[in-house]
């Protein structure tokens, strides 16, 4: 009988003992401040909280400014460009200067794409060099075909390179347009041009014939394209001689390489 009594007061006494093991585990607990009611409340170490704040904050102010620039940058580009190819106002005339100098070179507009216009003669542009001996002598060589260059690369090529097609057409059409006839540059887009046009030439006699030269003259002969021949027939239609309109531009000076 004491035996058997003796096991329910052992297992009561046992459990007393686990409870008060458990009340100073969590007595210790709270006097650390570790304990876990509280890291299942907050989840992180407070430190972590105060570290994080600011940099988000930061991050989420340079986000929008960086977002506002954007918008203010396009919203200008689209108005300059707006008043670039509009008719002319008094905006565009008046703030003109500034249109074009966010225009050109990079955001030139123009609608050959939709209307063409094809080209109504055929101009043989060719340059010719001099160079001043150190005893004050000059040397002038003969006339070297640029567009012959172009022609001869382009045909027969199903592939031609944009630069073969296009440079030196455009830069002469260019300077048509800034310069006139009396190749005297008025603006800044002008001297652009003129010194467009003058490397080219430059940097293509360099690369074909070589040797060294301080001067370049451009010689520009302009045909006008006669008429088609009979159907089937590849030749132009006999008639009077076409004028032929033949241009010299003045001496321009280049560095010892050819180009500034």
């Amino acid at each position: 009988m004491n035996s058997g009594m003796g096991r329910p007061d052992k297992a009561v006494l046992g459990g007393v003992d686990q409870a008060e093991v458990k009340e100073q585990e969590s007595e210790s607990e709270e006097s650390s401040g570790a304990g876990p009611a509280e890291s299942g409340r907050s989840g992180v170490p407070p430190a972590s909280h105060g570290g994080s704040g600011p940099p988000r904050r930061s991050l989420k102010a340079v986000t929008g400014a960086a977002v506002v620039l954007c918008l203010a940058a396009t919203l200008i580009h689209v108005v300059l460009i707006f008043l670039h190819v509009a008719p002319a106002n008094a905006i565009s005339q008046r703030y003109g200067k500034q249109i074009n100098a966010w225009v050109y070179p990079v955001f030139e507009q123009n609608w050959r794409l939709f209307a063409p216009d094809p080209e109504s003669v055929n101009r043989q542009i060719s340059a010719r060099t001099m160079r001043t001996a150190p005893d004050g002598t000059t040397q002038v060589s003969g006339w070297f075909d640029l567009s012959g260059v172009d022609r001869s690369a382009i045909e027969h090529n199903p592939f031609p390179s944009h630069t073969t097609q296009n440079m030196l057409r455009r830069a002469w059409s260019s300077y048509l347009e800034t310069l006139g006839g009396d190749d005297q540059p008025r603006s800044e887009r002008a001297v652009m041009i003129q010194r467009y046009l003058r490397n080219i030439a430059a940097d293509r006699v360099a690369d074909r014939r070589g040797g060294s030269f301080d001067s370049i003259q451009l010689r520009v002969v302009t045909l006008p394209v006669g008429a088609p021949g009979p159907a089937g027939s590849s030749r132009p239609a006999a008639g009077a001689p076409t004028p032929v309109d033949t241009r010299y531009l003045p001496w321009w000076k280049v560095a010892p390489n050819g180009t500034d």
